[in-house]
């Protein structure tokens, strides 16, 4: 540690401290959810149901259906949709799939440096 963080520590700690002292007497902790009610703004959480029906995951696109009334899209054979369709990419891109003469490749490498950069400065201590 450089000496100037050995300086700034008693400053830090008091500060910690007095926070911590406000926080309990100025009771800003809720204590019962009743009381989170109350406030506004505060949106509890919704549980969505999750389908475990097999038969209804193979035949149908669960969650199609965004009304109370009807049913999920049946799924139709595979002969019945378009080519371009199963020759989508599901995996993510990688630098040796691209050429180095087009946009998308510096763009991509361009990504990836800020992705490392920001890890590398993450990392760092102060």
């Amino acid at each position: 540690m450089s000496l100037l963080s050995i300086l700034r520590l008693p400053r830090i700690t008091e500060n910690i401290i007095a926070i911590q002292y406000t926080i309990q007497v100025k009771n800003y902790a809720v204590a019962d959810k009743r009381e989170l009610k109350k406030i506004k703004g505060f949106k509890q959480k919704v549980d969505l149901p999750v389908e475990e029906d097999v038969n209804k995951l193979l035949n149908y696109v669960c969650g199609s259906n965004i009304y109370k009334e009807g049913e999920d899209i049946k799924l139709k054979p595979d002969s019945e949709y378009p080519e371009w369709l199963w020759q989508i990419r599901t995996e993510p891109l990688k630098l040796s799939d691209l050429d180095p003469n087009t946009k998308q490749y510096w763009r991509y490498i361009r990504k990836m440096t800020q992705i490392r950069n920001n890890k590398i400065i993450k990392k760092k201590r102060f």
